[in-house]
């Protein structure tokens, strides 16, 4: 009689950690920090189809790093869920922390369960749309909830960009000086990223109900103190999609190819 293979279930707690957590180093990091008109998200993505950064409902945003067809299917996900629940109540009961938990509770469901993790980091933030109360959820692959106090980084080489940004961050400063610093955490010691090389979105005060806005590459040269190079407005329509659908593939990864 053939004995059943056993694996001690911390061993496979420990396993599935393990490649979640491989999978998501792989990819470029991820930066949402306050400022003082709202809250700006910062992020390394040369692609312009392939989005981290997007709209949920009003004074929602969503970003994700990882594998993108895993964080994008939960994007998906919490905008239905958003407004169902607008329709059915109120757009004023729409807030992040419900929705945090919601992605927490499957995200931990399918690690728990599931033979293969989801290989995501995903933040759900939130405008205070009269004070500075914004709310930042970070939830990691297993579906732990982390409620960030000014600013979080997501994916890729996390902790070292978060100490060098960490270092840095203060409450209360103006968007371009939120935007340098982002840049700089993000670009680290040995390299220089364009505004070509960003994807960036604030959520921000001052429009009548949708506070989410993308800003684009002239704004962002201008912002940034950049020198204009007279084609931003094409720049966006270039698109560098991953070959394995894995949208922030770094490309001096031997094993990552782009188009």
């Amino acid at each position: 009689m053939t004995m059943p293979f056993y694996v001690a279930p911390e061993q496979v707690m420990k396993d599935r950690a393990e490649y979640a957590q491989k999978g998501i180093a792989r990819g470029r990091s991820l930066i949402a920090t306050t400022y003082d008109s709202g809250v700006v998200i910062v992020a390394e993505n040369p692609s312009r189809s392939l989005h981290k950064i997007s709209e949920i409902y009003d004074r929602v945003a969503f970003a994700g790093v990882g594998k993108y067809n895993e964080f994008d299917q939960l994007r998906v996900a919490g905008v239905r869920h958003a407004d169902t629940k607008g329709y059915a109540y109120s757009r004023e009961d729409v807030e992040a922390r419900s929705l945090a938990n919601l992605y927490a509770q499957y995200l931990g469901q399918v690690f728990t369960h599931e033979m293969k993790p989801l290989e995501v980091e995903i933040l759900v933030a939130e405008l205070d749309p009269v004070g500075n109360a914004h709310q930042l959820y970070h939830i990691a692959y297993d579906g732990t909830v982390v409620d960030e106090v000014g600013y979080t980084v997501l994916g890729g080489d996390a902790d070292s960009v978060s100490a060098q940004f960490g270092a840095s961050f203060r409450f209360g400063w103006t968007l371009a000086e939120a935007l340098s610093e982002c840049v700089a955490a993000l670009s680290g010691p040995d390299r220089t990223l364009e505004v070509a090389d960003l994807e960036v979105a604030v959520l921000e005060r001052g429009h009548d109900r949708r506070a989410f806005r993308r800003l684009l590459n002239g704004e962002l040269a201008e912002l940034l103190g950049r020198p204009a190079t007279g084609d931003e407005d094409f720049a966006d329509l270039r698109s560098d999609q991953s070959v394995d659908g894995r949208d922030d593939a770094d490309p001096r990864d031997d094993e990552q190819q782009h188009d």
